[in-house]
């Protein structure tokens, strides 16, 4: 009971922090938290990931395909991605074409909200200098 509870609270907690990721940054108030949650999961792909033995390593994928074992499901894929995509849809998708997908929708997520933060921070800034000369 206890391991099915756990699989839905993964595909929940996953699959939402993965469209926050990609979408994040659409939203001034959330712009800098998507911005650290892309550099925390670049940082698991990368850093993570040589210390453990897989690029792309992600500890929440690690930790749900523990419990997808504990609940007898084997063959699963390389991929969060691929794995949640191929549940949601009971299709089949190539990894290489999920991977790819997964990989540029990342960086382009991260570079936009790079983009974003960095034009918030520059209009922050220039309304602030147009109070100071306001009052000064």
């Amino acid at each position: 009971m206890i391991w099915h509870i756990l699989d839905i609270f993964f595909v929940v907690f996953h699959t939402s922090i993965i469209i926050f990721s990609l979408t994040g940054w659409l939203w001034k108030k959330t712009r800098k938290w998507n911005l650290i949650l892309l550099a925390l999961i670049g940082c698991s792909w990368l850093f993570l990931g040589l210390i453990v033995g897989v690029l792309g390593y992600c500890p929440l994928t690690g930790w749900h395909f523990d419990v997808l074992e504990k609940l007898g499901r084997t063959d699963l894929p390389y991929s969060y991605v691929k794995y949640l995509a191929d549940r949601l849809t009971g299709l089949h998708f190539d990894a290489k074409l999920v991977d790819n997908a997964t990989l540029y929708s990342f960086l382009a997520a991260f570079v936009i909200s790079i983009v974003f933060n960095i034009r918030d921070v520059v209009r922050r800034r220039r309304q602030s200098q147009e109070k100071e000369r306001e009052r000064g």
